[in-house]
């Protein structure tokens, strides 16, 4: 699960509404831990991303979300033992 469907959000950085979603960064290894992070489609924007200050993109817009991923994981790896 690579990445969430899009959903609105209003940026005040660009003073608009933008498509925002939940992505999970690429990393070396298949063990290696999740890093989640949130894509904005205004790709011209400085803060684009950063998911940090003054971008008002953080993980906890999708907390549900990755607490689901995180729990479907931790089953499936329950059942591989």
């Amino acid at each position: 699960m690579g990445s969430t469907r899009k959903r609105e959000f209003e940026c005040q950085v660009v003073n608009e509404q933008v498509w925002i979603r939940l992505r999970k960064r690429r990393t070396a290894g298949l063990q290696s831990p999740r890093v989640y992070f949130v894509e904005c489609d205004q790709s011209e924007c400085q803060h684009v991303d950063s998911n940090e200050p003054p971008c008002p993109l953080n993980r906890s817009l999708f907390e549900e979300e990755i607490q689901a991923r995180e729990e479907s994981a931790r089953l499936r790896s329950d059942e591989q033992d």
